[in-house]
């Protein structure tokens, strides 16, 4: 196994360009700005593991590096094709920039997550959000709440809402079948927008003892709230079906040939009436282009040690139980985009269980009892976890560079991380302990 032959020092780059991540924008900010200078770290650290897998370790190394590749192209299709159609569908006006409104959003956004993906419900609703608050000077809490419950926690109930579960269901997982993770939603869900609430009406109350006239006054001024972009609506719902038609005809045995997924989700796309830049989608791209090249080794060596193919640091993978499955999952799904770590621990998991890990091969866990009981482990903990630094998951990035475009001052790297350890992590011990 490519897991077991790998030196831990192939994990080097990806730490690096975590580091770069979290670091250039403290050190130098206006540098690390263009997206350019992005490519150029992400080219940077991307090479010493492109001439690893793709010489060094020969065929092996290639099909590992090819895998990568194509899983990357398809999803940064996806991504992109969701957030060009949803930002096509223009909401005129705005809304009261009221506690009140502000957590009603926040509801309606983790609903629509799971119908229009976490990816378009953030692109969808961010704008008519700061556009309600704009009158208000404190309001990067809102938009951390909103990469919480939109563009991560919201997405649980369905394929659609978030990339792991999407891999799941084109492995042979039911499309119902995330509708049990219900309760894990619906508690993290109302948890969240009852804490935002209170908080955002604490930070009104002090912008009105801190500023001349009425900040309540202002925020309820608004437009009357208009939706238009019908096309894009149609395109949207046929990059759904295209995604359900795809998932169904490899569970019926007959698979697309390779590649027309994606050839057919690139047809949809328009872009009319969408007051927004392509600057974070290449954002996303660039940085998860070097991303998905360089966790290539980590994800390997992470298969090879829970095969037992291997040992860490002379520890060998002891990881058994639901809740084990939950925080380890989680917690690389934090650092790692959520979807291959999702992948990494099923396999972890099917092995487990007996069941080799091909073909469709998570549907099998899906229909055992035993089984299941870990598969929903690992798929609370990658979409909820996702939401615990910027690179959890792809529309984190996305909602942070629109917000700093309307100019929000957001959080670091690690001031996001204050949030979110401090707000999350008491909630993932509640749902250990309830669910798991």
């Amino acid at each position: 196994m490519l897991g077991a032959q790998l030196p831990l020092a192939s994990a080097l780059p990806f730490v690096a360009l975590l580091a770069a991540i979290a670091v250039f924008p403290l050190v130098a900010p206006r540098w690390w700005h263009p997206n350019g200078n992005k490519a150029i770290v992400a080219v940077a650290v991307s090479l010493p593991v492109l001439w690893q897998l793709g010489i060094a370790f020969g065929q092996p190394g290639r099909v590992v590096l090819a895998e990568m590749i194509h899983d990357y192209v398809g999803f940064i299709i996806v991504i992109g094709a969701l957030f060009v159609i949803t930002g096509g569908i223009h909401i005129q006006g705005s809304l009261s920039g009221t506690p009140l409104v502000n957590t009603g959003m926040l509801g309606l956004g983790a609903v629509l997550a799971n119908l229009l993906g976490t990816t378009g419900a953030s692109v969808l609703l961010i704008r008519p959000l700061l556009r309600a608050n704009k009158s208000r000077r404190r309001t990067a809490h809102i938009v951390v709440f909103f990469i919480f419950l939109v563009a991560n926690c919201g997405g649980l109930l369905t394929p659609v809402g978030d990339p792991p579960l999407l891999l799941g269901f084109l492995k042979g997982v039911p499309f119902e079948w995330t509708l049990r993770l219900w309760p894990q939603w619906l508690t993290m869900t109302a948890s969240l927008l009852v804490i935002f609430n209170v908080w955002d009406q604490w930070t009104l109350d002090r912008e009105e003892r801190e500023r001349p006239g009425s900040q309540l006054e202002q925020v309820m001024v608004h437009e009357p709230l208009r939706v238009r972009g019908g096309v894009s609506v149609a395109a949207l719902g046929a990059v759904l079906l295209t995604i359900i038609a795809a998932g169904k005809a490899a569970a019926a045995g007959r698979p697309w040939a390779a590649g027309t997924q994606e050839v057919v989700l690139v047809a949809f796309p328009l872009r009319e009436r969408n007051a927004f830049t392509f600057g974070p989608i290449v954002e996303v791209a660039v940085l998860f282009a070097g991303i998905f090249v360089t966790m290539a080794p980590v994800l390997a060596i992470l298969n090879g040690w829970s095969d037992g193919a291997r040992t860490v640091l002379g520890m060998r993978f002891a990881v058994t139980q639901p809740w084990e499955f939950f925080w380890t999952a989680g917690a690389l799904s934090s650092v790692l985009d959520n979807a291959p770590t999702y992948l990494a621990f099923v396999a972890s998991a099917a092995g487990l269980e007996g069941v080799p890990a091909q073909g469709r091969f998570i549907g099998a866990l899906a229909l055992d009892p035993g089984a299941a009981r870990l598969l929903a482990a690992i798929s609370t903990g990658a979409v909820f976890m996702g939401a615990n630094t910027y690179i959890g998951n792809a529309p984190n990035f996305m909602v942070k560079a629109i917000a700093e475009e309307n100019g929000i001052k957001m959080p670091s790297f690690f001031g996001y991380m204050a949030y979110s350890c401090g707000i999350l992590l008491p909630l993932f011990v509640a749902i250990t302990w309830i669910f798991f």
